[in-house]
């Protein structure tokens, strides 16, 4: 299993947080304009389990960049006229032109995970789309496209700590529904979902990286470093 094997002690003391962050965001803003002039496009897509902190790290990433160059795209169920194309139509309509970064707080792969699991779609289609979402994502390479994929990972006991901080903050507790509490009682179902996902969709041209983020600070730094490093890859 891919997951059991991730080292969930995995952390960053806040003082070396605090030292390495500003540098990484300094560095990412300097290869925004180098991707712009190059034409190159960028997606970054940040999956993972409720609460293992994809915003506070896609808050982190786009912090210093210049606002021009990037968006962030949010997805929950589809609804209108989303329910009447193929379910990567409201994807593509987001795709980044050259030179420009999109970021997913969630994405495609909602097919293979919540879908599947609450059995919002026929089994042949999540079966199927494995081959499409790597046709799909092949594509995206073909342009040029630099794609980082992110899978945060946390256990289950600390996913219920951060549930139990958040019930308690009035200023986070909206963020906390019934759902995310009914979801954990199928955490073996979504756990098999993820560990196939990662299986049968890391590709050379749009490799997971599978996160550990027990500790806010080391799962943040690990994200922008692989992005940054396969911008840099593709700049050479």
């Amino acid at each position: 299993m891919i997951l059991d094997r991730v080292d969930l002690n995995a952390a960053l003391p806040k003082k070396e947080y605090a030292a390495r962050l500003p540098a990484l965001q300094e560095r990412l803003r300097e290869l925004e304009f180098r991707i712009y002039q190059a034409r190159l496009p960028v997606v970054a897509v940040f999956e993972g389990w409720d609460a293992a902190g994809k915003g506070g790290a896609i808050k982190r990433l786009t912090e210093h960049l210049d606002p021009r160059g990037y968006a962030v795209h949010s997805y929950a169920a589809p609804v209108g006229e989303e329910k009447t194309h193929h379910y990567l139509w409201r994807f593509w309509r987001n795709l980044p032109k050259g030179g420009h970064i999109a970021v997913f707080d969630r994405s495609w792969y909602g097919r293979v995970l919540v879908e599947r699991v609450e059995s919002l779609c026929p089994e042949e289609a999540w079966k199927r789309a494995y081959q499409e979402i790597n046709e799909f994502e092949g594509n995206l390479a073909s342009f040029g496209a630099v794609i980082a994929k992110f899978w945060l990972h946390i256990s289950a006991q600390e996913q219920e700590r951060r549930f139990r901080q958040r019930e308690g903050d009035p200023f986070k507790n909206y963020k906390l529904t019934e759902e995310d509490w009914r979801n954990r009682q199928k955490w073996p179902a979504y756990e098999d979902a993820a560990e196939e996902m990662i299986l049968r969709t890391s590709t050379p041209y749009a490799p997971w990286s599978v996160v550990p983020a027990n500790d806010k600070y080391h799962a943040r730094v690990v994200c922008l470093e692989t992005v940054a490093n396969a911008i840099e890859s593709l700049l050479k």
